[in-house]
């Protein structure tokens, strides 16, 4: 039954990644998986309501039902009605995008967002995603609460990052990763230039429940031309202030004051 449940999830994260399908033998050989029980699995989530198959290419394709899932699981949790304002200011304040993360265990997952660029390029990466640690600064900021050796354990895990796959900066070491932490946690928050993405910019702070227990990370991010590390350091005070904040009210969360628990 595990095997079973395993497969079913991986087939629903491999189309998560893929909103405009994947044939039935392309997802069988990229999730290496047989081609008669990859059928199977498929066949039972389309009967759950998750999967359906297009009828123009026969393509399989996620439902929305997932994400409706995803959406009543916060809308419940409070954690929009809760920091949502807070982060819509922030937004506003720094005409960029302003995310919140929240720690899942050894993860940290964005779960809600406020765009403050009205006009140019506006960055807006995909939500509900597994953050990077080593190349984010939401990462650093996460890992700057922890020693060098969780912090390094953890990224272990996840792999650390390729300039050919995030920013010609990417952090590619251990000394380059525990530099970045250092400086993190000098200043109380964390700054990264063409690290995630050429010539993007971003700056994240640690979350902390009333106990001080490390329950998330909000970030600015944006384009280098406007988010200047000049910049940056003008928004510290504004960032800093919404962690504190979103702190005093996590208690009103179910989902934070889960995470501090």
């Amino acid at each position: 039954m595990s095997s079973i449940l395993e497969r079913s999830l991986k087939v629903l994260e491999h189309l998560a990644a893929h909103p405009d399908g994947k044939a039935l033998s392309t997802l069988a050989s990229e999730l290496e998986m047989p081609l008669s029980a990859t059928h199977r699995l498929l066949s039972e989530l389309i009967r759950c309501g998750y999967v359906r198959q297009d009828q123009s290419h026969g393509d399989y394709v996620l439902t929305i039902k997932l994400v409706s899932l995803g959406l009543g699981f916060l809308s419940a949790s409070g954690v929009v009605d809760i920091a949502q304002p807070l982060l819509d200011r922030l937004a506003s304040e720094s005409g960029e995008l302003v995310r919140l993360g929240v720690v899942d265990g050894d993860e940290l997952i964005f779960v809600a967002k406020a765009q403050g660029a009205t006009r140019g390029l506006r960055y807006d990466p995909d939500m509900g995603l597994s953050v990077n640690l080593s190349c984010s600064s939401a990462g650093h900021a996460w890992l700057s609460t922890m020693s060098d050796e969780r912090a390094l354990e953890l990224v272990a895990r996840q792999g650390f990052g390729k300039p050919e796959d995030f920013g010609p900066r990417a952090v590619t070491s251990v000394k380059s990763l525990l530099s970045h932490l250092k400086a993190t946690r000098q200043r109380g928050f964390s700054m990264i230039v063409e690290v995630f993405a050429p010539a993007m910019t971003a700056m994240a702070a640690p979350l902390r429940d009333n106990a001080g227990a490390v329950i998330g990370v909000v970030t600015i991010a944006g384009p280098l031309v406007r988010l200047t590390e000049k910049r940056m350091l003008e928004l510290a005070p504004a960032l800093l202030s919404t962690t504190r904040q979103l702190a005093g009210a996590s208690g009103a969360s179910a989902l934070l004051k889960k995470r501090a628990a």
